[in-house]
């Protein structure tokens, strides 16, 4: 145990690859047309490249999610990262798809997401710090609107903005729960007002859901115009192509749309971009990413965020319904730590073997494997092996999966790379070629009312009994309705640690009531957001915040990040 290495330890001692050859290995040439490069490790794809892609056959889509996440951690990013080497090295052509690290959670709550021991995606310090800038650049693009909202009121308000009625916060990659509420107040000769505003974390943006769910740079500034900012003394929607907004935001997000290519321990190509969280947003990597790596190779492993209740039912429904994807496999990450946890076991008892809390808590796994059949997918399970994990609890696992009739897999990837994950990889290629012409539906279509919609996903896949909300939230339905938006797919907003809106709720809870806080509108995203519970769209920091353990050494390399 003591011999065990360090996720960053190990980082630093990869042998990464030029950019160049890692593109080469997926058939981007090294022409300038085709990308450009960030530096030795990183690149970007150039339009013009991704442009001559789009006649080629896309290959097989893997959604990788996981079991409601607990404190013991599940490790969804290092077993797609393991998947990918894996699919690798048994000879497949495969790419792997992540989303880009906030650096709200890496400061708080995780210290990093770029995988973990030697399933990691390099160079992992810049990859959790400011990568290639597209976080600041979507950050910077969401608040030059704010901006030009207020300064249009300053200047006159010809639009007449109705000043409590606007509905565009700004944003900050960072959680900063002391800016969720804010006094503005502007004072100058044109004209002196105050009005009360808040801050949203980047990755709740209703930019990035639009940077992550266009086509092209075309598409994006067609969504960014529609996106609504307030309403004016009538009632009617003020847009953000009302301000001419649209345009200048484009800009900003020029460069940043261009996916990003790293690679991981075993130089294997990735491409990470993009990163809304699942629990306030859709929780997905760019539609752009996807679709270029489905290009490029005969398997592309994504995931979505947290649990497969939040980040797979938004993929499923959101991402696929938009891009037209249809996926060929999911993968249900979970850990013998986290299912215990799901038992009744405390963190710090985990280390004992425990069968009988593991029995209790696999009502969790259970849920989400069916969860992910009411879409008409094949689940495939990957145990995300702890050195600690005991011979019972393992077989224990095994046997409850091929009750249910699910294919299960011990995975050592986090120790051995890609050889670890070799018969995930395996059993994931069996299922694609099984599930090739399989049909694929979703939960509920387009035509059904906004309400319907909220209820199909709070009964089918959280089990709630009930859902409730006051005449004001049902209102809004109506006029969103009204307003030629009850089309559009919903995004439900809640705690990502139960299948309630109770996060002390482990298990597989039923029956229970999830209430309805708010309804927004995201008429440039195209979904509307259900606001369930107390989840906050700007996070707070925790009373130890990993922020604490991340500093320089005397060699300048940076400490505490994972």
């Amino acid at each position: 145990m003591k011999n065990i290495k360090s996720d960053i330890e190990i980082a630093r001692k990869a042998k990464m690859k030029p950019i160049k050859n890692i593109l080469a290995k997926i058939n981007v040439p090294d022409r300038s047309s085709a990308f450009s490069p960030m530096g030795r490790h990183i690149a970007k794809i150039n339009f013009e490249f991704l442009d001559k892609l789009k006649k080629k056959k896309n290959g097989n889509l893997i959604l990788v999610t996981a079991i409601t996440p607990t404190p013991a951690g599940e490790g969804k990013t290092t077993t797609s990262v393991g998947l990918n080497d894996g699919l690798n090295a048994i000879g497949k052509k495969s790419i792997v798809c992540l989303r880009e690290p906030s650096l709200g959670p890496s400061f708080g709550m995780k210290g990093g997401a770029a995988g973990g021991g030697y399933a990691q995606v390099v160079p992992m310090e810049q990859i959790n710090l400011h990568f290639t800038g597209d976080f600041h650049a979507i950050t910077s693009a969401h608040n030059l609107l704010s901006a030009m909202i207020d300064n249009h009121i300053y200047w006159g308000n010809k639009l007449n903005i109705d000043e409590k009625k606007i509905v565009w916060k700004r944003v900050m990659d960072m959680n900063d729960r002391a800016l969720r509420f804010i006094d503005i107040n502007t004072s100058g000769v044109a004209k002196d007002f105050k009005r009360i505003d808040g801050f949203d974390i980047t990755v709740a943006s209703e930019v990035m859901a639009i940077f992550c769910l266009s086509t092209d740079l075309k598409d994006l500034e067609k969504k960014i115009g529609n996106i609504t900012i307030a309403y004016n003394k009538h009632g009617d929607p003020i847009y953000a192509k009302d301000l001419n907004a649209h345009g200048p935001m484009t800009v900003l997000l020029k460069e940043a749309l261009r996916p990003n290519v790293t690679q991981s321990l075993e130089n294997n190509a990735a491409i990470i971009h993009g990163g809304p969280f699942a629990n306030i947003a859709h929780g997905c990597n760019s539609i752009i990413a996807t679709k270029t790596a489905l290009k490029l190779s005969d398997y592309v492993v994504t995931e979505a965020g947290f649990g497969a209740d939040l980040g797979a039912e938004k993929f499923l429904n959101i991402k696929c319904r938009k891009a037209g994807f249809v996926p060929s496999c999911v993968v249900i990450v979970a850990t013998i730590r986290a299912l215990k946890m799901h038992g009744g076991v405390e963190k710090e008892n985990l280390k004992k073997e425990d069968v009988n809390a593991l029995k209790k808590g696999l009502v969790n796994l259970e849920r989400h494997i069916l969860n992910i059949k009411k879409f008409g997918l094949e689940p495939v399970v990957a145990i995300n092996h702890f050195v600690l994990d005991t011979t019972k609890e393992i077989e224990t696992v095994k046997k409850f999966c091929s009750n249910l009739k699910v294919e299960v897999s011990e995975c050592k990837h986090w120790a051995q790379g890609g050889k670890g994950a070799s018969d995930l990889a395996k059993k994931v290629v069996k299922i694609c070629k099984k599930n090739k012409y399989k049909k694929f539906s979703f939960l509920y279509k387009d035509n059904l009312k906004l309400w319907d919609k909220i209820e199909i996903i709070t009964k089918q896949i959280y089990r709630a009994e009930k859902i409730t909300a006051d005449n004001e939230v049902k209102n809004q339905l109506k006029i969103f309705e009204n307003n030629g938006y009850g089309h559009l797919p919903v995004c439900i907003a809640k705690t990502q640690y139960s299948f309630s809106t109770d996060p002390k709720l482990k298990g597989a809870p039923s029956n229970h009531e999830i209430p309805i806080r708010e309804v927004r509108l995201s008429s440039g995203a195209e979904f509307i957001v259900v606001v369930c519970g107390a989840i906050m769209t700007m996070p707070g920091l925790p009373k130890t915040p990993a922020a604490d353990n991340i500093r320089l050494n005397k060699k300048g390399e940076v400490e505490g990040l994972f």
